[in-house]
């Protein structure tokens, strides 16, 4: 692959013509392409979850040991069906339904309906940090330990839930309509294989290795993925909606989101190739004013 060489400042003169034309020619070496890492993730991950069930159902792996790895599988699960929200498995052809499959199967540990996800996501990128249309702007807290407390107290029943506020609103679109039936399906089962698990002698299973791993992985999820890449600077517009932030945790513990200002510029650019699009357009979002910042602002 080519790298851009243009000398940094050369930037600094350019017009945002030229600019736009520079971003395209770089992001388009990144569009399109097929992660194979990320369908690898999706259905490691889930085997990884499925089998900790029968593993301390049968004594093998002892519950105290599941409970982190499922955490983290829950914590996992869901950046392979973001991408699939995106349709960057593939967007039509012979290959979509293997793009949905993973969309739908990815997020089981999370419960996270597909179709639910996938309408108030493509509504939180084109209304990205309205306070009144954007779905993920309940995050919003001042520094990281605060977005977790709102993230637990958003969990909390009888709190407005943003994404059923959001299907509403879209009203009577058959697709979302359909959306919202599937989330209540998915839902009501998860609840209903708890009960069930609990009633035949496996509470303890059912809560340390689903519910409680679920409820802190998605506050997790919306820490690292919702507060970090938008706040605590919540600006509107296309180059200053998000930023590239540096954390001490890393990229990888951050589920690699340090780079989230590419993936809101160019969603179809798989997470894989997020970090070298961003190193290489760097010089061209700097001079179109991009936040980079460390994780505190």
């Amino acid at each position: 692959m080519n790298v851009n060489v243009t000398p940094p400042q050369a930037y600094a003169n350019m017009s945002d013509k030229e600019l736009a034309r520079e971003e395209m020619t770089i992001a388009r070496k990144y569009l399109n392409r097929f992660s194979w890492f990320m369908v690898f993730w999706c259905f490691a991950n889930l085997a990884c979850w499925f089998a900790l069930w029968p593993l301390t159902i049968m004594g093998i792996l002892p519950l105290w040991a599941a409970f982190p790895i499922a955490t983290l599988n829950v914590i996992l699960c869901y950046l392979p069906s973001h991408d699939a929200q995106h349709s960057n498995y593939a967007k039509n052809g012979s290959l979509r339904w293997f793009n949905e499959l993973i969309g739908y199967i990815s997020t089981i540990p999370l419960v996270l309906p597909f179709k639910v996800a996938r309408i108030t996501h493509m509504e939180h990128h084109t209304h990205t940090n309205d306070p009144e249309l954007d779905p993920d702007y309940g995050v919003k807290a001042d520094n990281w330990w605060q977005a977790i407390i709102t993230g637990i107290k958003r969990r909390q029943p009888g709190q407005p839930n943003s994404y059923g506020a959001t299907l509403q609103r879209l009203g009577d679109d058959p697709v979302v309509k359909r959306a919202g039936l599937e989330g209540l399906a998915q839902t009501l089962s998860f609840w209903g294989i708890i009960s069930a698990l609990a009633w035949s002698g496996y509470a303890l299973e059912a809560a340390l290795i689903w519910w409680l791993p679920r409820y802190i992985g998605s506050i997790y999820i919306s820490l690292m993925l919702s507060w970090a890449p938008h706040f605590p600077n919540p600006e509107r517009g296309r180059y200053r909606n998000t930023r590239h932030f540096e954390s001490p945790l890393g990229n990888i513990l951050v589920m690699g989101m340090e780079h989230h200002i590419v993936h809101h510029l160019h969603p179809g650019i798989p997470l894989t190739w997020n970090a070298a699009a961003y190193r290489e357009m760097k010089p061209v979002l700097d001079a179109r004013g991009c936040r980079s910042e460390r994780l505190h602002g």
